[in-house]
């Protein structure tokens, strides 16, 4: 059984696990590589959860038991013996003809493990937020800023106040200028990011709401969000660059779509006007 079989199996089954068994599955999918390696009372351990329900994910995955299911990871490692790289693993024997299979197979699995983590409800929360808010202020720096003018032009589109810049000085007066009748939202892959993470914690500070786009639930900026929005969970080894966008912008689509059906007819009105406004910057057919 591959990695990604055992990966996918576990993520398909997911939902109907139990919040403990969900936590035990959670370390295992963040930690495939070692995970072969670790003793029952070691996974538990790690896990936060106990003995039994390391052996009940292992079954409710297809195995007749934990060890079974550690032998499969063990043999899948030895015989790669290489590195993962989200999903699949990136060898010396790949040619450049399968890179396209490669990144639109796991782009389509990175989205579809994006689905544990970000539910209906909290996005309708964040909409919520943006909809009231007086100022909606972005921001993120470096491979963020893609995501953040992505999102920053939407929220203008439909008519929303949003703000973005990519100074890192007038991010931070931006923040300390915000209300708690403004929302502040965060984009940072790896929730460490110095400046967006300082610059957060000022908006926080300031009173506004806050909501943060990462992948890690235990990151630092995770600790400023009112909501948080996080893609994955789980740790690349290299090549982040590549993959963390696609689930940022993924997002990004996910808060325009719930404002504009929030008041379907209000939104679809004032996209209108906004195509009226610069249809002279477009050649016609």
């Amino acid at each position: 059984m591959q990695e990604l079989s055992l990966r996918l199996l576990l993520e398909s089954r997911y939902a109907a696990l139990r919040p403990s068994e969900q936590r035990a599955a959670d370390f295992i999918l963040a930690h495939l590589a070692e995970a072969g390696q670790l003793t029952l009372a070691q996974t538990a351990e790690r896990a936060g959860v106990s003995q039994p329900t390391v052996i009940r994910l292992a079954r409710a995955a297809g195995f007749s038991g934990f060890r079974a299911f550690q032998l499969a990871l063990v043999e899948e490692q030895a015989r790669r013996g290489a590195r993962a790289m989200y999903g699949y693993d990136l060898t010396a024997d790949e040619t450049v003809a399968s890179v396209p299979a490669h990144i639109v197979s796991t782009t389509i699995r990175s989205l579809e493990t994006m689905l544990k983590y970000v539910s209906g409800e909290l996005i309708e929360k964040c909409v919520a937020l943006l909809r009231s808010a007086g100022k909606i202020a972005v921001f993120g720096v470096e491979n963020s800023i893609v995501t953040c003018r992505d999102l920053c032009t939407k929220l203008l589109y439909l008519g929303l106040p949003c703000v973005f810049y990519e100074d890192c000085y007038l991010q931070k007066i931006v923040a300390g200028g915000l209300t708690e009748n403004d929302t502040a939202i965060g984009v940072s892959y790896s929730g460490s990011s110095r400046d967006t993470v300082d610059v957060m914690e000022t908006a926080r500070k300031s009173g506004a709401h806050t909501i943060v786009m990462t992948n890690f639930r235990e990151s630092r900026i995770a600790q400023y969000a009112e909501l948080l929005l996080c893609a994955s969970n789980e740790q690349l080894l290299y090549g982040d660059a590549i993959f963390s966008r696609t689930a940022q912008i993924a997002m990004v689509d996910m808060l325009y779509w719930g404002v504009i059906l929030s008041d379907y007819d209000r939104y679809a009105a004032v996209l209108d006007r906004s195509s009226q406004i610069i249809c002279d910057k477009a050649y016609t057919p």
